[in-house]
């Protein structure tokens, strides 16, 4: 069994149950005493895991230091607060810890996926993503759930995996990185998508429609910036798709419900909390500007978050664009 922290005592609480459950020596870390002392006293996150009782062995911290000497630690940590939270962190972390990132997002300012902070805040360290399919709610409550990890080396991978994985949560291994954490990033905004036209009152064929071609764009986008096509259509893909688009556990759907009903974006995202697709649409869009990669879907999504524009009309530019062959260009690699 390994030694284990955690930063983020979001979804890192439900790593930590699942964990915990399955023998690993395990301490979650948050910044915020006032959470620190709810989670400690209450053994119960009540805001995101309602019901969910933590172990008595699930260590709870506000220091830093808890990293030194971990075996493994997870950086579950939201996009926009993650360089912070890893640097805090980086004066007591061994050059041995295996570090991984369980989180899905793009750094704002520089469009960078977050292992690529890790590797630059920790360059001597192994490092690892893991990532796919699941909802904290159903990790918590130690819900079979598969998921799949990449590593910088084949022995950091085999290692998470090995070291990881337990009857109630399987991990494969992929060797695409890039392509394992796009995959996670890319599906939120799809989501939010997705969301949004349910709350329109929109039905099953669209959301079969948003949901195959908006994995197009995370195919087409993804490529472009340096990942597998074939990692789109496993676990980081098309499974973390399927679970983000059709389920209210998705703080990305319920976000875009939401706007769909007729809430502002800002005001939708301030109720539910947290929704990476709102923040990574934008930064995804330029990241497709400057590749020259077409996202329509992404496109109008950043037109309704950022810039008002109505869902009816989103819909109505995408239906009416020029038509086109579904074959892509990446398909025949």
């Amino acid at each position: 069994m390994a030694k284990i922290t955690i930063l983020g005592c979001g979804y890192g609480t439900a790593l930590g149950v699942m964990l915990t459950a399955h023998g690993h020596d395990v301490i979650t870390w948050t910044k915020f005493e006032q959470e620190a002392q709810q989670l400690i006293t209450e053994r119960e996150h009540k805001r995101l895991l309602p019901g969910v009782r933590l172990p008595d062995a699930l260590g709870v911290t506000t220091d830093p230091s808890c990293v030194s000497g971990a075996d493994i630690v997870l950086v579950a940590i939201p996009s926009p607060f993650f360089r912070e939270a890893v640097r805090a962190v980086k004066p007591f972390m061994d050059k041995s810890t295996v570090v991984i990132n369980v989180s899905k997002g793009l750094e704002a300012d520089t469009g960078n996926r977050l292992s690529q902070i890790i590797r630059e805040e920790l360059p001597l360290n192994p490092i690892g993503v893991i990532t796919g399919p699941c909802h904290a709610e159903e990790v918590a409550r130690l819900v079979p759930t598969t998921e799949v990890c990449a590593g910088y080396d084949p022995d950091t991978a085999k290692y998470i995996q090995e070291t990881l994985s337990n009857e109630c949560y399987r991990i494969y291994i992929n060797d695409d990185v890039a392509g394992c954490e796009l995959g996670g990033v890319l599906k939120n905004p799809i989501a939010l998508g997705c969301g949004i036209a349910r709350g329109m009152g929109l039905g099953d064929n669209t959301i079969a429609a948003l949901m195959t071609r908006g994995m197009t764009e995370i195919t087409r986008l993804g490529v472009g910036l340096g990942a597998n096509w074939k990692t789109f259509t496993g676990m980081a893909g098309i499974g973390d798709l399927i679970v983000t688009c059709t389920s209210l556990h998705s703080r990305n759907f319920r976000a875009g419900k939401l706007i769909g009903e007729g809430v502002p974006a800002a005001e939708a995202v301030a109720q539910v909390g947290t929704v990476e697709g709102y923040l990574s649409s934008k930064v995804a869009l330029r990241l497709a500007k400057d590749n020259g990669i077409d996202t329509p879907i992404i496109r109008q999504i950043v037109k309704i978050c950022y810039e008002g524009g109505e869902p009816s009309q989103s819909l109505s530019a995408l239906m009416t664009r020029e038509s086109k062959h579904e074959r892509e260009a990446f398909w025949m690699d």
